[in-house]
């Protein structure tokens, strides 16, 4: 399996990568929040612009990217506009999610894009096809937030991502028992040791799903998520612990 390296982070290899949200309603917050990322163990950072007052206003976007991005140190950056069918705080209409993301690929601010993978096949290869070409990493993401598929259904969902052409096929489900967790787990191992030639990154959500955002370097999973002060989904931990945790189960792994 090939991995991924964005700046010095080289996803895909060894102890999963904790990415920390940034969940901030104003331009001011969001740089304040990510300020007090500095002294945190951070691989990287995710922008939910779905989260900011004027997250439909393009050129209000571009202005926060413009002064977040000096303020981050290196750590690199991903773009997520999560929409409200799959999750996020703000709907938005198809062609205004393209353009959008196109225009933050223009900033050259931005490391990564996350593109939901169910936007439809014609619109979702557009925007990677458009990323690549300025030299963005593109996740494919799902968000299952009322159940989880069966394992063929995740690994499904996972492959047909990888084969539209996403660095990074992504996909989170809500567990109802502790047997989709098991299921979500399974997936990712088949997935990872039979089908996947990039990294992938899976998790079950909630309380429930915790130990899936854990044991990413057991099961396949590349990427896990931290909270600084609010989550951005069900089940997340304070990166702080998270990184921790990861380092304990890392040393008595190996």
């Amino acid at each position: 399996m090939s991995t991924v390296k964005v700046k010095d982070v080289v996803i895909g290899d060894g102890i999963p990568k904790v990415c920390v949200p940034i969940v901030a309603k104003t331009k001011d917050k969001i740089i304040e929040e990510t300020l007090s990322l500095k002294n945190i163990n951070v691989d990287m950072i995710e922008w939910r612009v779905d989260f900011f007052e004027d997250a439909l206003d393009n050129e209000k976007v571009k202005a926060v990217l413009k002064e977040l991005v000096p303020v981050l140190n290196n750590v690199p950056l991903i773009f997520t506009f999560r929409t409200t069918k799959e999750g996020g705080e703000k709907a938005i209409d198809t062609l205004e999610y393209i353009q959008l993301n196109k225009a933050v690929i223009d900033t050259g601010l931005v490391d990564i894009i996350d593109i939901e993978a169910f936007t439809g096949d014609n619109f979702v290869k557009e925007v990677i096809r458009y990323a690549h070409a300025a030299g963005v990493k593109v996740i494919a993401s799902n968000h299952d937030f009322e159940k989880t598929p069966s394992k063929e259904e995740i690994i499904s969902r996972l492959k047909k991502m990888q084969v539209m052409g996403a660095d990074i096929p992504k996909i989170a489900v809500m567990p109802k028992s502790k047997l989709d967790v098991l299921e979500l787990l399974e997936a990712t191992v088949i997935m990872s040791e039979e089908y996947a030639d990039r990294p992938i990154v899976t998790m079950a959500m909630s309380g429930l799903g915790v130990v899936s955002r854990l044991t990413g370097e057991v099961f396949g999973s590349a990427i896990t998520f931290g909270t600084l002060n609010k989550a951005s989904a069900p089940g997340q931990i304070g990166a702080e612990a998270l990184f921790d945790l990861l380092q304990m189960l890392h040393k008595n792994i190996n």
